[in-house]
């Protein structure tokens, strides 16, 4: 399972929490992450966690003031990038730009969506990875493969019929060691999470908790 944290904007310690995934992921055979915010990945990647963007926009070198461009997160330390997270929403033809700017600097792409509908669209522009997310959800506690598995079991036929060699992952109230067992068994091959350890007391026994049902 692929565990990606991610860290939005919150007002904890980025530094420490990825130190936390690091120290995680080398007691676990799951593959954990941390996204942090853009002005945060090199100090983050300097730990040696596994670092992602939260964002990449569909430019390339040029009079871009104010966005995010792949080579430069890239060059930072990241391996990866969100897109279309429910929180910085695209129209698709934005989407797909951006997927083909991660592909050019080499990052690993997860988008995001709210529906099946949405995650069999997405697939089709080609990334790694789709993450389903109803945004309802978000933050609450409350995980998707708990409120409608359905959405779980749909987002992932509907992602296989596209494209099979694209992986779904869940998203949205992931906050416990069954919470990620449950979407497994659901066909997810991963989780994406933030306040259940960003915003934890104590992050790495948060981590400890959602891996040690693996």
């Amino acid at each position: 399972m692929f565990v990606l944290v991610n860290l939005k904007t919150y007002p904890c310690d980025p530094i420490a929490v990825a130190e936390a995934v690091r120290d995680v992921d080398e007691t676990t055979d799951a593959r954990l992450a941390v996204a942090p915010q853009a002005a945060h990945i090199e100090r983050v990647a300097e730990t040696g966690v596994e670092t992602w963007a939260q964002h990449v926009d569909p430019i390339e070198h040029g009079s871009n003031t104010g966005h995010t461009l792949a080579e430069s997160v890239a060059d930072a330390g990241a391996v990866g990038t969100l897109i279309n997270h429910s929180e910085r929403r695209l129209k698709l033809a934005t989407i797909d730009g951006a997927v083909r700017a991660a592909n050019r600097a080499d990052l690993e792409t997860v988008v995001c969506a709210n529906n099946p509908a949405q995650i069999g669209a997405a697939a089709a522009l080609g990334p790694d990875a789709v993450a389903v997310e109803p945004p309802e959800l978000i933050g609450t506690g409350t995980p998707v493969s708990q409120a409608d598995p359905d959405i779980v079991e749909d987002a992932v036929g509907a992602a296989e019929n596209v494209d099979p060699d694209v992986s779904v992952l869940c998203g949205a109230g992931i906050s416990t060691g069954d919470d990620v067992v449950a979407a497994g068994d659901l066909g997810a091959e991963g989780v994406l999470l933030a306040s259940g350890v960003a915003k934890a007391d104590d992050p790495r026994a948060a981590l400890e908790d959602l891996v040690d049902p693996l």
